[in-house]
């Protein structure tokens, strides 16, 4: 099943399936950014099955190559995952799958850390509460789109008294002293009024996705597609759940394709982002963007 919602310069593209068949109907070299969260390691059994820790990597690495295929070299590959604990600690699935997704080709080019501010309280013998979760930026080029200025953040109070009274060594160029090759010089951010944010994202779990069993709120893949893409761009999430990585490349005026497995969620996307679409001042006209043209035979 798929359905397919266009306005004046962008379109939406939405299949209802299982996401490795779907991907390999996709053209090589064609998505510039991929942004997901698949099913966790024996989670969502009720609505995904569940995929035990011990195969989650064989599970998922058919997928990963897929996805590598589709992946124009400029893009980045975003992947939401967390570990689970399975019998008092912590399994080595991810870092397993981080390590076979090097062997097919990726490149682990960074780790972002999303800090759940409102995580709910807990309590275990031996551990505290899981307060975050792993976001692992892959890519298959050393060199890649990336628009920094587009995700800045407001300096802070720090620059008050840091930058009040600068030594000699804050003028110039002063590098690592632990030889890692990288400088700084502090001096430069004197006036500004913005800076480039860290690499641990501040967000609550709170989301319209009520409805659906992972808590992915609209401001993470939000982020990451303001990061990495441009007006006009594609965005593609394999494991959509209710669409919400679709809804915001649709806010943000980027093409997008999702693939849900379960059909109750993915009546929910088709919802939710025919919704969205419906709220842009150019819904109804023409696409002058098409994800499903007939060159590539993925037409109805």
């Amino acid at each position: 099943m798929m359905m397919d919602f266009t306005t004046g310069s962008f379109s939406s593209t939405l299949y209802q399936g299982d996401c490795f068949d779907v991907l390999r109907t996709l053209p090589d070299n064609s998505v510039d950014l991929i942004v997901t969260s698949p099913p966790y390691a024996d989670q969502r059994k009720s609505t995904y099955g569940g995929i035990h820790p011990d195969r989650y990597v064989e599970w998922f690495t058919p997928t990963a190559i897929e996805l590598l295929r589709v992946l124009k070299p400029t893009g980045t590959f975003i992947l939401n995952i967390k570990e689970k604990v399975v019998n008092g600690e912590r399994h080595t699935y991810v870092l397993q799958l981080i390590l076979r997704m090097r062997e097919v080709g990726w490149l682990w080019t960074e780790e972002f850390m999303w800090h759940k501010k409102n995580s709910h309280p807990g309590k275990w013998p031996n551990r505290f509460r899981d307060n975050w979760e792993r976001l692992l930026q892959f890519n298959k080029e050393k060199q890649f789109a990336m628009y920094q200025d587009a995700v800045m953040v407001p300096m802070g109070k720090w620059a008050e008294s840091r930058l009040r009274n600068l030594s000699e060594t804050d003028k110039r160029r002063d590098n690592s002293r632990v030889g890692s090759g990288f400088g700084k010089n502090v001096s430069k951010w004197v006036g500004r009024d913005m800076a480039y944010p860290s690499n641990v994202l501040h967000m609550a779990t709170e989301t319209s996705n009520k409805n659906h069993s992972a808590a992915f709120p609209l401001e993470l893949p939000s982020w990451f597609i303001k990061l990495f893409t441009v007006e006009g761009d594609l965005v593609l999430d394999p494991f959509m759940g209710q669409g919400t990585s679709c809804v915001a490349a649709t806010q943000l005026q980027r093409n997008s394709i999702g693939i849900e497995l379960n059909e109750e969620y993915y009546g929910l996307a088709c919802s939710n982002v025919d919704n969205t679409f419906k709220q842009s001042p150019t819904y109804g006209q023409p696409s002058l963007f098409s994800v499903l043209n007939e060159s590539h035979g993925l037409t109805e």
